[in-house]
């Protein structure tokens, strides 16, 4: 495939600058989801209400795309719907300062991702109209990558204000800033970007309905996501379970998105040569996290966060690009906001088992966990040979 300069690219550009946006973004609501756990459990709530409202989120969070991708193609305001979502998922963390009860932090936390879910659709859809000309692999490793820089910050900062004796609410407060600073660059991503369809220069959108291939892929990746144990969950642990002292929690998950910058660039890259291998091998690393981060002593613990890393890397870059090879052209936001919904209700499946059984019995989280990713693996070997078969 042709490539040019990155730097002389139009198409390159907007996708660094919607990368900066997002770096922005994530900062802010990764930054939250460091303490989102802890500050829950100190107004009282559960692991199981913890880890409930995390999957409810998140299955929210995904469930909304469709909605929001349906309205995007019947509309054309993509831009309009984007700019509601970000608004929404952005402002959601720093009012959690103001939260006096589980209870409203958990409805901010639900806000803050039907926001996401808001915006998602329409960004990746933009974004999928430079991947005929740096790869679909490339493009999105490259967005998650900067995604992730943003989701590392995040939670040093957080660490950053619990290590100077701040509280959690000093901390929500102070990711205002990095909300602002999306937005401000969301503006110059439109100004300079009105229309991104035109920045496509290969047709990379299959005409016509939904292929099989496509609800395959989408089933495999409800499995994946069934098994991927939101950091909300995992906080809930190291802190109850005294693992580690408060100040680290933020750490670890910094740690761990660090990973996933990197993880990002090489899947990607990878992606574009060799994608089935690729997938099937970063699934397979992903679902070893669970043992190590539930049942481990430190180094343990920093292997799982890398392997956890890695998952996230493969819901945010491989499964785009997946996607993005399926989407039929007319309803490219409805694709990759149906394919999410199908992605998000294995994550509320998910979320809502390991709460309910990490009380009484952490070795069947853990074993749920592994073999709900692991079950995803055929399914995505399945869904690629139907890729090229007749429809």
């Amino acid at each position: 495939m042709a490539r040019s300069r990155l730097g002389s690219s139009p198409a390159f550009n907007f996708v660094l600058t919607m990368g900066v946006v997002n770096l922005f973004g994530d900062m802010t609501y990764e930054g939250g989801g460091a303490i989102n756990g802890q500050f829950m459990a100190t107004l009282g709530a559960s692991a199981a209400v913890v880890s409930i409202t995390a999957g409810l989120g998140e299955f929210l969070g995904y469930s909304l795309r469709s909605v929001s991708g349906y309205i995007a193609d019947r509309t054309g305001r993509y831009w309009l719907i984007t700019f509601i979502g970000y608004a929404i998922n952005l402002l959601a963390v720093p009012a959690m300062a103001f939260a006096g009860n589980w209870q409203v932090a958990a409805l901010l936390i639900l806000a803050e991702r039907i926001g996401r879910a808001i915006r998602k659709p329409t960004v990746e859809a933009m974004l999928s109209y430079t991947t005929g000309k740096h790869g679909k692999g490339w493009v999105y490793a490259v967005s998650t990558a900067l995604d992730e820089t943003g989701a590392t910050l995040g939670p040093l900062i957080m660490a950053l204000v619990l290590l100077l004796h701040g509280d959690y609410r000093t901390g929500y407060a102070l990711l205002l800033i990095s909300s602002v600073l999306a937005i401000g660059a969301l503006t110059v991503a439109r100004m300079n970007f009105p229309v991104p369809s035109r920045l496509e220069e290969e047709r990379t959108a299959p005409a016509g309905g939904f292929s099989r291939s496509y609800w395959l892929y989408m089933v495999a990746a409800a499995c994946f996501a069934a098994g991927l144990i939101s950091y909300e969950l995992v906080a809930y642990h190291l802190a109850t379970a005294k693992v580690v002292t408060k100040q680290w929690i933020p750490v670890f998950l910094a740690f761990s998105t660090g990973c996933g910058v990197i993880a990002s660039l090489i899947l990607g890259k990878l992606y574009d040569r060799a994608p089935l291998r690729t997938l099937l091998v970063a699934i397979f690393l992903s679902s070893l996290f669970s043992p190590f981060a539930f049942y481990g002593d430190l180094p343990a613990l920093l292997a799982g966060m890398v392997f956890w890393g890695i998952g996230y890397a493969t819901q945010d870059t491989l499964f785009k690009a997946v996607v993005a090879g399926v989407l039929p052209e007319g309803k490219r936001n409805l694709a990759f906001g149906l394919f999410y919904s199908g992605y998000g209700a294995g994550w509320l499946i998910g979320s809502v088992a390991t709460g309910l059984l990490y009380e009484p019995s952490r070795v069947a989280l853990v074993a749920f966990a592994v073999l709900a990713q692991l079950i995803s693996l055929p399914l995505f070997v399945i869904a690629k040979r139907q890729e090229h078969s007749p429809q």
